[in-house]
């Protein structure tokens, strides 16, 4: 394929994110990357519940949980001491909690479902330059055999901190640097610490932290991520310049075991000896966001768009969800379906909530995980990433007074379902899970045959002004007299959905294909529905 409809830079899980979401809804796309082989450390090692959601509706799921381990909780150390334990639970609302995974099996796992659907990475291949008009982009890309003009019509750059495609589009890069550096390093150790807990172990003197011992489990029998402060004598020198973008993995001598293990006999919660180091480095930590997330026909997602600390596992899981949202965008508009502003709905969203993580990831560097806050139950949900909202979104209707959920929130799961000729209860997730918006019809025990007339034409309508790309439910009260209906038919049998979406007589509901809702009506009426998926679909 030498011009694709969209061009992907960088085969990260960002960039096999977006390629994986393309191919799903049938476009043709390319994606390169200029390392000849993936790399096999484990940079980004958590994975938030809102991400497992998304693996989910991508068909993905199985294979994600089949390699993770469970991240149970967190144990804190201060001068040996323990004082806070901190539990990993999420409320019954939730279905998933959070699991360690190394990004090369993340970036594995995605490779592989991505060549399901006849792409392959092109490695040893790399943007060189770019330019683009009204109607697509020019590309320049460099491989074994020498330059490449592509053209396409959108660019997807997913192409890390250094991002060529975020230099090439003259973005700017705000920011700063730690002056600490850390070093990193895979190992066993033999301690008796609990399966599936973090561990973080400081030494402080006056209130300081000046020495750090974090600790990631990851699958295997006792094996984590460590993290600390890098002794001198592997120290780079100097701290960077304030244009320079110094994130990430340093050059220069990597960690051996023995510099892991002096650490370990200084912070270790009880004595251990530290084995199979599977690799190291040494890495420094910025912040940055991009001061657009998009220009014209091209576009940045993940570290090309923000740096920031690992703290809280935000980073990969917010690229993720970047790239998510912004690729059943962008497959509407090849397909000619896109209102005309829809594209800028992306950087609406989605450069908020980098710039919330950025400041978020920051403070918790320096003074932990929830600091500023007293509601455990908000500070988990946040860090799973349950709370991000696009109320705000110019495709996102606005509110309904004392509506229990509104539009932009993350749009429920909800349990106990049924439907004809399936013998188990469903999820709500289940029906979310195509590639299309969905449209949930409510009606409970109030709506009578003009009612079930008047929802079964709002689902004729929003075929019509959609090309038929909404998937369409009937969800109903266990007494709704409805089952004369020709839409298909979902009977909230324990009454989770209209407790969850505060539904009630007639009511509408459009989940959009990243499982946000944009619109919700109560009582129905055709024209107030069509009128809002105009901000959408052409």
């Amino acid at each position: 394929m030498v011009h694709p409809e969209v061009l992907v830079v960088g085969a990260g899980p960002v960039g096999l994110t977006a390629a994986i979401e393309l191919r799903r809804r049938g476009v043709a796309c390319r994606i390169i990357d200029p390392l000849l082989e993936p790399p096999q450390y484990a940079k980004a090692v958590g994975i938030q519940p809102r991400t497992l959601e998304v693996f989910e509706s991508m068909g993905l799921l199985r294979h994600i949980l089949d390699a993770a381990i469970q991240m149970r909780g967190q144990i804190v150390y201060v001068n040996g001491d323990e004082v806070a334990r901190l539990e990993l639970s999420l409320p019954g609302d939730v279905p998933f909690e959070f699991i360690g995974l190394p990004q090369y099996e993340t970036e594995r796992i995605l490779t592989e479902y991505l060549a399901t659907f006849g792409t392959t990475i092109e490695r040893g291949t790399k943007l060189t330059a770019f330019e683009q008009d009204d109607d697509g982009v020019v590309a320049t890309v460099t491989g074994a055999d020498g330059d490449d003009t592509v053209r396409t019509q959108y660019l997807l750059g997913c192409d890390g901190a250094h991002s060529v495609v975020r230099k090439g589009l003259g973005l700017t890069f705000e920011g700063g640097a730690f002056v600490e550096q850390y070093m990193l390093g895979d190992v066993e150790v033999d301690w008796s610490m609990p399966r599936g807990y973090g561990i973080r172990s400081m030494h402080q003197t006056d209130g300081e932290t000046d020495d750090l011992l974090v600790c990631i489990p990851l699958p295997g029998r006792r094996r984590y991520r460590m993290s600390m402060l890098v002794p001198s004598d592997l120290a780079g020198t100097g701290t960077p310049a304030a244009d320079k973008i110094a994130h990430g993995f340093e050059a220069g001598p990597k960690p051996e075991l023995s510099h892991i293990q002096a650490v370990l006999d200084r912070l270790s919660p009880e004595p251990t000896r530290a084995s199979n180091l599977r690799w190291s480095s040494v890495f420094r930590i910025s912040h940055r966001i991009v001061d657009s997330y998009g220009r014209g026909r091209v576009f940045v997602a993940g570290d090309a768009a923000h740096i920031h600390p690992p703290t809280g596992a935000q980073g990969m899981n917010t690229g993720i969800q970047d790239a998510h949202n912004l690729a059943w965008k962008v497959a509407l508009a090849v397909s000619g379906a896109a209102a005309s502003d829809l594209l800028d709905s992306y950087d609406a969203e989605r450069r908020p909530v980098g710039e919330e993580v950025v400041g978020r990831t920051v403070r918790s560097a320096r003074e932990g995980i929830g600091a500023g806050s007293s509601d455990p139950d908000y500070v988990i949900r946040r860090e799973a990433q349950l709370l991000i909202s696009y109320a705000d979104s110019p495709i996102v209707a606005q509110p309904e007074s004392n509506a229990a959920l509104t539009p932009g929130s993350r749009a429920p799961d909800a349990r106990g379902l049924t439907r004809a000729a399936v013998a188990f209860p469903l999820r709500l997730f289940t029906l979310l899970a195509g590639r299309n918006h969905t449209l949930l019809l409510y009606a409970d025990e109030s709506v009578d045959a003009r009612g079930l007339e008047l929802l079964e034409a709002a689902a004729t309508s929003v075929e019509a002004a959609t090309q038929g790309l909404v998937d369409t439910y009937l969800v109903a009260s266990p007494s709704a007299d409805v089952g004369e209906t020709v839409l298909p038919l979902v009977r909230d049998r324990d009454g989770e959905f209209a407790h969850a979406y505060g539904a009630e007589g007639s009511a509408a509901f459009v989940v959009r294909p990243d499982g946000y809702l944009g619109f919700r009506q109560s009582p129905v009426a055709v024209d107030g529905l069509t009128e809002y998926l105009k901000s959408t679909f052409r």
